[in-house]
């Protein structure tokens, strides 16, 4: 609709297509596993929340996050930001080891975390056959600067591009270990906690979730783990045909899950801001 706000991204993102895949399920698993690798930021994770009892809480605070940032309005995504930046200026964490009292501020923490969310959502979504050109790739990455900003990083700093992106995991990769915090989350991740008549349920869909998600991480990030991921051929495979699946469900039933971001993006811009996958490469 003329006049509307189109929030931080718009309709004309690579960010609003990307983010409307359902395969973002998975990359947001991903992203959890790849984030417990930094030994800070997850020390302060496990430190700071309930993570273990509120766990599906947690990603679907995140999720909404996401979801208010990519579709709400530009104040409903500034709000969100200063959320987000109060409560990491209040939290701090300990290093058992040293003693040091640390804030979850820190830039380097939450760069980790920044590039650990836009690496995953940008590959999983590519590997499973969303048709996103290299160029787009780079704008996608571009385009994140603006939830950088968001969570308190200097935008400039943040990647802006794959090579760029590429070259942080390097510099970072020292640093990076699978520690008890790290094993914590994997262990969750794989089994977690659930009512005893849903166990089924874990066992056959979520686990695959968890196994996808994990079998998609770099591999120098298995080799921390200490766990094999199948061949690469057999994750893309894999990640292809859950991508078909997934998009077989039909948009607008799966956008009337709450908090619903998208269908009340179109409501307000319009029909024509409705994400599409064929929108890509226009």
């Amino acid at each position: 609709m003329t006049g509307a706000d189109p929030g931080l991204f718009g309709p004309e993102s690579v960010t609003w297509q990307l983010h409307s895949d359902p395969v973002m399920w998975i990359a947001g698993v991903r992203a959890l596993y790849l984030q417990a690798l930094h030994p800070r930021a997850v020390r302060g994770v496990m430190q700071n929340s309930d993570f273990r009892r509120d766990a599906w809480g947690r990603l679907m605070r995140t999720a909404g996050f996401v979801g208010t940032t990519t579709y709400g309005t530009t104040e409903a995504a500034e709000r969100a930001g200063a959320r987000v930046r109060k409560i990491h200026r209040m939290l701090t964490a300990t290093d058992p080891d040293t003693g040091e009292r640390y804030g979850l501020d820190e830039p380097a923490l939450l760069m980790w975390v920044h590039c650990a969310e836009i690496d995953s959502y940008l590959h999983v979504a590519r590997r499973s056959g969303l048709p996103l050109t290299d160029a787009e790739a780079d704008r996608y990455i571009a385009e994140h600067h603006q939830s950088a900003r968001l969570v308190g990083l200097d935008p400039d700093a943040a990647p802006a591009n794959r090579a760029e992106l590429a070259a942080y995991f390097e510099t970072v990769r020292p640093d990076l270990a699978a520690g008890p915090e790290a094993r914590e989350v994997d262990d969750f991740l794989l089994r977690p906690p659930t009512h005893p008549l849903l166990v089924p349920a874990r066992e056959v869909l979520w686990r695959r979730v968890a196994h996808l998600a994990y079998a998609s991480l770099p591999p120098y990030a298995h080799e921390l783990y200490g766990r094999p991921a199948p061949a690469p051929a057999a994750v893309t495979r894999q990640l292809r045909l859950a991508g078909l699946l997934l998009r077989r469900v039909p948009a607008r039933v799966r956008w009337q899950l709450p908090p619903k971001h998208i269908l009340r993006a179109m409501a307000r811009l319009g029909p024509g801001a409705r994400p599409a996958p064929y929108k890509l490469g226009r």
